[in-house]
C-alpha cells in the first residue's frame, strides 16, 4: 500500500476535522445590541465589538456582533432564536432598550421583553449578561428614574451580571460624540473595546 498516497488522500479531511474542532472549541461571545454596538455611521470592522473580537482572538473567544442600528428589545427578542441557533454562545451581551425609551415605551413593556430575551438565552444554556442603559435627562426624572430601574432589577431577578452603561464615559470627551449628541464616533470605539475588554474579562472566562 501506497501510504503517501492514502496519506495525501486523506489531508483534505484532516484539515477540515481540524478547523471543525478549532471552531468547536471556541467559546462565543454574542453582542445582542442596537446602534451603540453596531457602529453607527461607521464601518462594522471599526465598531467596538470587532476591536474586542481582534483583542480577544488569541484567547480562542469569538465575538459576534449581532447588534442593528434602531433595534428596540422586541425586535432583539424576534431575532434572538435564529441567533442561538445559529451560533450557540455561550454568552449573550444584552445591549437594548434604549431606542425603546428614546421612543417613550412603557418601563413595564420595555422590562417584559428584556426578562423574555434573558429567558431564553438561559434556556439555551447560555450565560446572560445585561448593560444598564441610561437615557438622556431631558427625558425627565419620573421616566428616567423607572427606566434605569429595569435593569437592576432584572440583574437581581435573574441572578446575572450588570455591565454598567459605557457611553457614561464616552459622553465626558464631546470629541468622541457624533453630531447626533447620541452616538459615539470612530474615536471612541478603541476606548469602548478595551473599556469593555475590562469589565467583561472576569465574566468571559473558560474556566468558569
Amino acid at each position: 500500500m501506497n501510504f503517501n498516497h492514502v496519506f495525501r488522500w486523506h489531508l483534505p479531511f484532516l484539515f477540515l476535522a481540524l478547523m471543525t474542532f478549532r471552531a468547536a472549541a471556541a467559546d462565543t461571545l454574542l453582542i445582542l445590541g442596537d446602534s451603540l454596538s453596531a457602529g453607527y455611521r461607521m464601518s462594522a470592522t471599526a465598531a467596538w465589538p470587532a476591536l474586542l473580537e481582534t483583542k480577544w482572538r488569541q484567547q480562542n473567544t469569538r465575538v459576534i456582533n449581532a447588534s442593528i442600528s434602531g433595534d428596540t428589545a422586541t425586535q432583539g427578542l424576534a431575532r434572538l432564536p435564529g441567533l442561538l441557533k445559529q451560533h450557540q454562545p455561550r454568552w449573550v451581551l444584552i445591549e437594548l432598550g434604549g431606542n425603546d425609551g428614546l421612543r417613550g415605551f412603557q418601563p413595564q413593556a420595555i422590562g417584559k421583553s428584556l426578562r423574555q430575551i434573558i429567558t431564553e438565552v438561559k434556556a439555551a444554556n447560555a450565560q446572560p449578561l445585561l448593560m444598564q442603559i441610561h437615557l438622556p435627562a431631558n427625558y425627565g426624572r419620573r421616566y428616567n428614574e423607572a427606566f434605569s430601574a429595569i435593569y437592576p432589577q432584572l440583574a437581581k431577578e435573574f441572578a446575572i451580571p450588570l455591565l454598567p452603561f459605557f457611553m457614561e464615559e464616552v459622553y465626558l470627551k464631546p470629541q468622541w460624540m457624533q453630531d447626533d449628541g447620541i452616538h459615539p464616533n470612530s474615536d471612541a470605539q478603541p476606548f469602548i473595546a478595551d473599556w469593555m475588554a475590562t469589565r467583561l474579562a472576569p465574566l468571559v472566562n473558560h474556566d468558569s
